[in-house]
Order: C-alpha cells, then sequence, then structure tokens
C-alpha cells in the first residue's frame, strides 16, 4: 500500500522561530521565492501556502483586522482567518490547505506539504482525484442543461469548481453523451485554458465528433488506444476500457497512482466485458437509471400509468442488484455511487420528473453494506472530499471524509432556463425552415435509408400539442421518400411528437436525436410496439457536409 510522501517548503532555523510575532507572520523561501503565512499563539503553530483558494492571488495582512489574525487577497480582497484556516469573506466557503509543522528538538521548524491521494466530488460524473502534486478531472459538467433542455444539474457544484477544471493536469472524458462531454462547461475551458490535455477513449463514434461545429477551441485531444496505459508522469498512469455493451461509444477508466488503484466505470453497462480488477482502493460508477426516454415518452397500446409505474420500479430494482453483485464481485475497498445526479427540473417536464424515479445512492450503499460489510460506501455531497489515503489505514475513522463547509449548497434551486431554451429556440425562426425542401435536404444528408420503417415527425409546443405553423409529415425510410399518407404495404410506423425548438436546433447544427429521445423532448407511438436499431447512418460520417451547408444551399436556391 503506497503511503503519503511530505515535501519539505520551508525550514526555519531556531532563531528565526524565535523571531516569530504571536499571530500573523509571512516569510520566503530564498531559494524559490514562495511565500508562506506563519500563525503562532499559545495553542502552537499553524501554517499555509501564501495563495487565495479563490484564483491564487497573494494574501498580506488585513489592516481592519485588530486580532492579528486575518489576511486579505490582493486580487478580490477574500479574508482568512489563519488562526481557523477558514475563509471568513466570503463566510462559510473553503478551508485553506494547511501545511503540516514539524519542530526539532533544537526549536527549528520545517512547513511540509504532504502528497496527499484525496477525491472530491464536485456534481453529477464530476471527480476531481488529487494524487501528489497531479490534479485530475473526470467529465466536467459544471454549468448548463444536457440532452438539449432536458436534464439539469441536482446538485449545486463548489462555487471554484470551473477555476479547479481549469487549473487541472489533467481532463477525462468517458463519452460523447452531454452530462458527461458539456460544451457549455468546455467553453469556459476553451477561453481560459484551450491546451488543456483532454484524455478520450478511440470510440468508433468519436467522442469530439462535434468540436468544429461547436466552436469551442481545445487544442490538445489525445485520442488513446484500449486497455494501454498512458503514463503521465513517472508515479501516474491510467488505461481507458471499452463497453462490452456498446463499445462504440462509452468507456471507463483505471487510474493508477503510486499502487493506489481507482475504478471509474462511469456509464458502462459492461464495463470492459466484464474484465475489471478486483479489490482497487476506490471503485465509483453510476446507479440511478432513468437515462432514457422509455417509457415516459411513450403513448398508446399498452403505455397506461401504472403499467410504466410498475415497470419503471421494476428496472431501477434489477439495476441496483445489478450494481450491488458487480461491486461485491470485484471487492473494492471502498465504493462511491455517482454519474446519477440529474433533474427534469424545467417546469415543462413535471410529468417526466415525477414519472422517472430513480434510484437512490443511499439505497445502494445500504444493499452494499448487507451484502457485503468490508465494503465501506461514501455517498458523495458537492463539494466533500474523501481522503483515499485516511480512509485505507483507517476505515473506520470518520475523518477521511471532509463534509462541505456549514452553509454550503447542495441542491440547485435555479437553473437559468431562459438563457438555454431561448437559444434553442432560436432556431425556430431560422430561415431554412420557411422553405418545406428543408425536409428532404436533412434526410438525405442524414443517410439512413433502406429500412422498412414509416415515421411521421409532428412539430410541437411544450405540451406536445401541434404548432399552427409548425410541419408535419411522413417519412418512409425504404426508399426514403416523403409521401403524403402511409403507404399500403406491410411496414413498421413510429410517430413522433417533437418540441419545435428542440428539433429545428438539432437540424440546423446537425446534432444527434439523443437530443429529443433521453432528453425527453418528443412523445412516441409505434406499431407494431417494437425497439427498432439500425446505425447505417450518416452520423459517424462528418466529412461530407453538414446542415449548416444544407440550410445556405436551400436559403439561396429558394
Amino acid at each position: 500500500m503506497a503511503s503519503q510522501e511530505a515535501k519539505e517548503l520551508l525550514s526555519l532555523g531556531p532563531s528565526e522561530v524565535g523571531s516569530l510575532n504571536d499571530g500573523v507572520n509571512f516569510r520566503k523561501n530564498p531559494e524559490d521565492g514562495k511565500c508562506y503565512i506563519i500563525y503562532k499563539s499559545g495553542e502552537g503553530i499553524r501554517a499555509c501556502k501564501n495563495q487565495c483558494k479563490h484564483q491564487g492571488g497573494l494574501f498580506i495582512k488585513d489592516i481592519e483586522d485588530l486580532d492579528g489574525r486575518t489576511v486579505k487577497c490582493t486580487k478580490h480582497n477574500w479574508k482568512l482567518n489563519v488562526s481557523t484556516m477558514k475563509y471568513v469573506n466570503p463566510p462559510d466557503s473553503f478551508l485553506q490547505d494547511e501545511l503540516e509543522v514539524e519542530v526539532s528538538d533544537d526549536g527549528g521548524l520545517r512547513l511540509l506539504e504532504l502528497n496527499p491521494v484525496c477525491v472530491t466530488y464536485l456534481t453529477h460524473a464530476c471527480m476531481e482525484l488529487q494524487l501528489g502534486g497531479k490534479r485530475l478531472m473526470f467529465d466536467p459538467w459544471l454549468k448548463g442543461p444536457a440532452f438539449a433542455r432536458g436534464w439539469w444539474l441536482l446538485h449545486e457544484p463548489p462555487e471554484d469548481a470551473l477555476d479547479r477544471m481549469c487549473a487541472a493536469d489533467l481532463i477525462y472524458i468517458s463519452h460523447m453523451h452531454s452530462d458527461h462531454l458539456s460544451y457549455p462547461t468546455l467553453k469556459v475551458l476553451s477561453e481560459r485554458r484551450p491546451d488543456m490535455p483532454i484524455y478520450v477513449g478511440d470510440t468508433s463514434r468519436p467522442v469530439f465528433w462535434y468540436l468544429e461545429q461547436s466552436q469551442v477551441k481545445l487544442t490538445n485531444i489525445n485520442v488513446t488506444p484500449f486497455g494501454v496505459w498512458q503514463n503521465i508522469d513517472d508515479h501516474l498512469r491510467l488505461m481507458i476500457l471499452m463497453d462490452g455493451v456498446h463499445p462504440e461509444m462509452d468507456t471507463c477508466i483505471i487510474v493508477d497512482y503510486k499502487g493506489h488503484m481507482i475504478l471509474n466505470t462511469v456509464d458502462c453497462t459492461r464495463p470492459n466485458g466484464g474484465r475489471l480488477p478486483h479489490n482497487v482502493d476506490l471503485m465509483m460508477g453510476d446507479f440511478a437509471g432513468g437515462a432514457s426516454g422509455f417509457p415516459m415518452t411513450f403513448y398508446g397500446g399498452k403505455y397506461t400509468e401504472s403499467w410504466k409505474e410498475q415497470f419503471i420500479r421494476n428496472e431501477r430494482k434489477k439495476l441496483l442488484n445489478y450494481k450491488s453483485d458487480l461491486v461485491r464481485s470485484l471487492q473494492p475497498r471502498i465504493y462511491c455511487p455517482f454519474a446519477g445526479y440529474f433533474v427534469e427540473a424545467h417546469p415543462s417536464d413535471r410529468y417526466i420528473k415525477d414519472t422517472n424515479i430513480k434510484n437512490s445512492p443511499v439505497s445502494l450503499n445500504e444493499l452494499i453494506n448487507r451484502t457485503a460489510p468490508d465494503i465501506k460506501t461514501w455517498t458523495p455531497k458537492p463539494g466533500a472530499v474523501l481522503d483515499l489515503g485516511l480512509a485505507l489505514r483507517d476505515p473506520s475513522n470518520s475523518a477521511a471524509i471532509t463534509d462541505p463547509p456549514a452553509g454550503a449548497k447542495i441542491y440547485k434551486d435555479s437553473w437559468e432556463f431562459s438563457l438555454y431554451v431561448d437559444e434553442l429556440n432560436r432556431a425556430i425562426s431560422s430561415a431554412i425552415f420557411k422553405h418545406p425542401g428543408w425536409i428532404q435536404f436533412y434526410y438525405t444528408w442524414a443517410g439512413f435509408a433502406n429500412y422498412n420503417l414509416v415515421v411521421r415527425m409532428v412539430e410541437t409546443d411544450d405540451a406536445f400539442e401541434p404548432v399552427a405553423a409548425g410541419y408535419d409529415y411522413l417519412v418512409d425510410f425504404l426508399d426514403l421518400s416523403f409521401p403524403s399518407s402511409r403507404p399500403d404495404r406491410e411496414h413498421s410506423y413510429l410517430e413522433i411528437k417533437n418540441r419545435m425548438g428542440v428539433m429545428r436546433h438539432v437540424v440546423l447544427h446537425g446534432g444527434l436525436w439523443d437530443d429529443l429521445y433521453i432528453g425527453f423532448q418528443n412523445r412516441i407511438s409505434r406499431d407494431p410496439d417494437v425497439y427498432h436499431h439500425n446505425s447505417t447512418s450518416n452520423s459517424g460520417d462528418e466529412s461530407r457536409f453538414t446542415p449548416f451547408a444544407v440550410c445556405e444551399a436551400l436559403v439561396m436556391n429558394g
């Protein structure tokens, strides 16, 4: 088992220690010029780096502090009480990372920085790993919605979450779904740190397939082969693995730091085909369910409210048992359920929120505790920190988990709906949709054909009622025609009602229909009631042209 190592940051001789005043002292290391804050009192000595946790500014003495305990940041006037290592402005925000003070027999002292192995939960599937001097981040979805306007963050990320992302040493993004690959979040990264090393797996459906169209500029994306260790430094390496059920898209990751093994299975249904390491130090994975439009968005036939309720209850129970069995079979030292903290928060999706009941992380952890009591479980809150080294040395030590500061917001209660929904709805007035010819252009571009399926597409308002100015049309995918009525031959039939703004945004920008289906932005009826899956579309070939070119052609040609 790896142990924490210490790095000496500053050494003071006995006479220098004797010259320290009661209260706040600033001392600089003459070798590297870095400054440290030392607080002396009758209870002993505490110390920290002279660096604000907000944006890295330097502290100076606070002339308004008569007790000599507080320092003030020169950037944004944040204040730190060095006697408690708590920030007092803003109140109840952060704790300063404290240095170890080692006093020698002759009265000298050393300031030491431990090389920690800590994991901080930020929100949904976003974790920050502090591994010695390196910081890694998983799947940063920190702002905006996912799947068009269907998913919103349940947990409020810590106030400095975006700063942490931009200060990380590398980021891993598991797959293309927007609750893991968040362009509103990555836009912030591109503006502040476009050269951030980002690691993704070499999936057949590329994670960053939409990068060029998004106009988000990221210049250091590393597409890595599956099952091959990527050495980050002498002590840190990572390996990306594919999913056994959806290898074209989903991935998971193993991180190894000085023998500490961390396994993140993310959304994988059968990670690495079931070939996974046993007895890792920390395992994390999804738990909630509900990441699909089925059956909530279906209507007609058997899809009564009672049928949906029973189906959802059974599926969630099966998922809970599967996750528990997987954890029990792998016997990690610690397990953390994550990647399920989203909510259908928009008022227009109240029906989905009430119907789409999800598993509780507490329920999963309780099941694991009953069936595998030797496995320690962690139900995280945003900003909570797991000291992995301490937890492994003493699993019963409650100090291994640091909860968010008192008063920190746990659950979001506002989401800037208008900002993001208005952006989607701007597609409604695009000139392209004044010309009915867009329909043929779009489906020709999509390239899905030679399949005996007829689909009726109806543009609707938020309540899924047809819009007078909206389109209502048929697509026959057998020969990619657009008939005025259903053909006489035997065929499968889908009727799909789509919210107009989201559908037109998807068309205009060449987006995935996942935004409609997984995002609960449509209502579906099918006859016969069978699942259709055929991947012979143009979704993987962005090299020909995009709907932007289609739009230009239509507008120019009238």
